[in-house]
């Protein structure tokens, strides 16, 4: 669908409701895009996720659609179209999606969708929207 960019590819925008659409799984990110060994990830929430955290990498959500609740051990901070929230590494958070939610992922490469927890929900290989 979309060209990887190597020094040899032109770019190839990326259009974000095209690429949602083509979701159909909750919880599974699927990568859209590459910068300077960084992901740029679309996923569609619904539902609790787990507990987590991320020993070595910050993580950023950017709701494009929905209401996203990014719930931490002392309080709950609540995402809407167009908010964006960076999550340090090493904090416990869980993401809450009461409804469906769009998001934008903006993360490391390294980074393991469950963080310090493995489970059924565990990517163990990234998909990817690039072709």
């Amino acid at each position: 669908m979309k060209t990887e960019m190597t020094t040899q590819t032109m770019p190839t925008k990326v259009n974000i409701k095209e690429e949602m659409a083509a979701i159909t799984e909750y919880w599974q990110p699927e990568t859209a895009g590459r910068l300077n060994g960084q992901l740029v990830k679309l996923v569609k929430l619904k539902g609790e996720f787990i507990q987590h955290h991320h020993d070595q990498e910050d993580e950023m959500f950017l709701v494009i659609n929905g209401v996203l609740d990014i719930v931490f051990t002392d309080k709950t901070v609540t995402l809407t179209d167009g908010e964006f929230l960076v999550i340090p590494r090493g904090v416990e958070h869980k993401p809450v999606a009461e409804k469906e939610v769009q998001v934008l992922l903006f993360e490391p490469e390294s980074t393991v969708n469950t963080g310090n927890v493995t489970n059924h929900l565990t990517r163990k290989h990234q998909t990817s929207r690039l072709t």
